[in-house]
């Protein structure tokens, strides 16, 4: 595994690696660009823009979805197949690739007490996106009884790790200086500043708003722009969560590409968009869930995927049309968004499609089609024993 992919499977949470795409993903997308006419003298032909169709499609299934009664699942049905998920997910958690444990901690978290018997193992996984993973896990569950397995990590060789460990031990309220933070926030790697930024946004303190603010507007002129716009959307979105709404421009911005390398940073846009209820940006997150562009150019699946899980996250749940499109495309990443889809709809009528995608040949599948189970079980109210 590459240093920035080590580093990016688990710097975004929420995606956990599934949505790492690269300005070349998915086929030959080209951001919309002015463009020169070449045959001026030709009549004009009006044509209907083909993402008006696409919104008058989505609107019709929202329709229909607000006139459908929600299908009543029996309980037992439900709990026995999140229990399943939760065996597949205790497994992986040990599995072959570090994107698969840390897909399977992510997801974990909502059953702490499944967490709890398999978050030592992963404290100490030679792969520091691991480490990380799971010493956020334990923060978000506040898992206080593994607090003692992640002091170690605040000397781990990784600064992501140290910055994940600081995180776990406030959330557990132990005992633990949070200085380094702010100094990562001006490291020269946008990575490490990325992920502190977005630590301090999930610890959610105010006072950290200045040193964010100083992150954004300080320069890394030896660092890639892609990775530099990676890092300036984390401390927008870190700066949101603490209550600073004038950072929803850039945001909003990010998912209008200008360029085809600007891909990467839409994907992360659109899933900030939902992770923080931006629901002036349910437009544009339609827009992107459209099969082609207004110029007539194909959207990249990895867009369209992440703007409809970003879309069920702000109470639009008719995106599982788009995971229906590729829930049996033969890359396993799409099939492994089509589940993060799927699960994040919270319908209990998915249930049965991700039952399913659990005997998918992939382990990336698998992984994503338990989480998105567990996480329905999770809304449905049938997890509330902790386990």
């Amino acid at each position: 595994m590459s240093r920035d992919g080590g580093k990016r499977v688990w710097m975004i949470a929420g995606a956990a690696g599934l949505l790492g795409i690269a300005a070349g993903c998915a086929g030959p997308y080209q951001a919309p660009l002015a463009r020169r006419s070449v045959e001026k003298d030709r009549e004009p032909t009006v044509e209907r823009d083909p993402t008006d169709a696409h919104r008058e499609r989505v609107e019709r299934q929202e329709r229909d979805i607000s006139r459908t009664p929600p299908t009543q699942r029996d309980p037992a049905t439900i709990v026995q197949m999140r229990e399943r998920a939760l065996m597949l997910l205790s497994a992986a958690a040990g599995g072959a690739t570090p994107e698969e444990r840390v897909n399977a901690l992510e997801a974990l978290t909502l059953a702490p007490g499944r967490l709890n018997a398999v978050v030592g193992q992963s404290l100490t996984d030679p792969n520091p996106g691991v480490r990380g993973v799971a010493a956020m896990a334990v923060g978000r569950a506040r898992l206080r009884s593994a607090s003692g397995l992640v002091q170690p990590l605040l000397s781990d060789p990784s600064p992501l790790v140290r910055s994940a460990a600081i995180y776990a031990l406030l959330r557990c309220e132990q005992p633990v200086d949070a200085t380094p933070l702010a100094e990562m926030l001006m490291d020269s790697d946008p990575l490490v500043r990325a992920q502190a930024a977005f630590v301090l946004g999930e610890l959610g303190e105010p006072s950290a708003l200045g040193p964010l603010r100083d992150a954004a507007r300080r320069s890394l002129p030896r660092a890639s722009p892609a990775a530099v716009r990676l890092m300036d959307l984390q401390i927008a979105e870190a700066r949101i969560k603490l209550g600073d709404d004038t950072a929803l421009v850039d945001i909003r911005t990010a998912l209008f590409p200008a360029r085809p390398e600007d891909l990467e940073a839409v994907a992360l846009a659109a899933q900030i968009a939902g992770q923080v209820g931006d629901r002036s940006s349910i437009d544009r997150l339609v827009f992107l869930t459209a099969e082609w562009d207004r110029d007539r150019r194909p959207m990249p699946a990895e867009i369209r995927l992440a703007a409809a899980a970003s879309l069920a996250k702000l109470g639009r749940r008719q995106g599982s049309f788009i995971a229906d499109i590729y829930r049996k495309n033969e890359q396993d990443t799409l099939r492994a968004h089509a589940a993060m889809v799927y699960g994040e709809t919270g319908w209990p009528e998915n249930l049965d499609v991700l039952n399913e995608m659990m005997q998918d040949p992939s382990g990336r599948v698998r992984v994503a089609a338990a989480a998105g189970i567990v996480k329905i079980a999770a809304q449905t109210g049938l997890a509330a024993d902790g386990q």
